[in-house]
């Protein structure tokens, strides 16, 4: 528990947080289940949400959902949103000349959160939903991340993350030899550990101490390494791909 404490706020944020794990409006009394409170005890943040433009109140039902206010806010002024539409067009250059899908990730809270992606242009293509979460260690794009991120965030972020917790004192290590080795050849590209089938390759896009930090991944159904013709070729592709958007970004 924090040293200060802000009840009310911390009741306006549980309601925001519940609603948003929710795909139906919801009423008063199945909220407070939900947050094991009262319906007196939330009745007044629930007005308050509502007339500050976080929540919507239905009619006739009186039952509320989310407003696209919070939406809004997050994209004012994000250095997200300046390396999503700077990168666009490069990420379709990539797609089209490797004929591969890509997408961006960015670290979010501990995880690898996809930020943009590009089809490919073929009658066959993965897809990866924006906004989808994914594991740091189990993915090429959340292995760039840490392995060129500071030693001392990365040791943050291992220290709360459940997957790395898990592993054995050897696999730790073995870990952060692959880390290292990462951030020496500049990419990572493995077998994807999530999706059968696939095989995956990331590079990092922008500086950690900058603010504007990401990696751009390629997905293939294709088995490629970086000994073969089609690994070579896709390397060689994605890594255009990031100089040119770094240099539109100013790095």
């Amino acid at each position: 528990m924090g040293k200060y404490l802000a009840p009310a706020l911390d009741k306006g944020l549980d309601i925001i947080e519940y609603l948003s794990m929710k795909a139906i409006p919801q009423s008063q009394m199945e909220i407070s289940q939900g947050l094991e409170k009262s319906p007196n005890e939330i009745y007044r943040m629930l007005v308050c949400l509502e007339q500050r433009g976080y929540l919507i109140k239905e009619t006739p039902s009186g039952k509320f959902s989310l407003s696209l206010k919070l939406y809004h806010l997050s994209h004012r002024h994000s250095p997200v949103d300046e390396l999503v539409k700077l990168s666009k067009p490069f990420m379709e250059e990539l797609s089209n000349e490797s004929k591969q899908s890509c997408h961006m990730g960015i670290l979010h809270h501990g995880n690898l959160m996809v930020v943009s992606q590009m089809r490919s242009p073929g009658p066959v293509s993965l897809s990866i939903e924006e906004g989808s979460l994914f594991s740091l260690i189990k993915t090429t794009s959340g292995r760039v991340l840490l392995a060129f991120m500071n030693e001392t965030r990365q040791k943050q972020i291992l220290a709360d993350d459940k997957d790395y917790n898990e592993l054995s004192k050897e696999k730790k290590a073995d870990l952060m030899l692959r880390l290292q080795k990462i951030r020496d050849r500049g990419y990572d590209l493995e077998k994807s550990e999530l999706t059968m089938g696939v095989a995956d390759i990331a590079v990092p896009v922008g500086d950690s101490q900058s603010g504007i930090f990401s990696a751009l991944a390629i997905s293939s159904l294709a088995s490629i390494s970086s000994k073969n013709e089609s690994g070579e070729f896709l390397i060689n592709k994605i890594t255009e791909a990031v100089t040119s958007i770094n240099t539109a970004l100013g790095f």
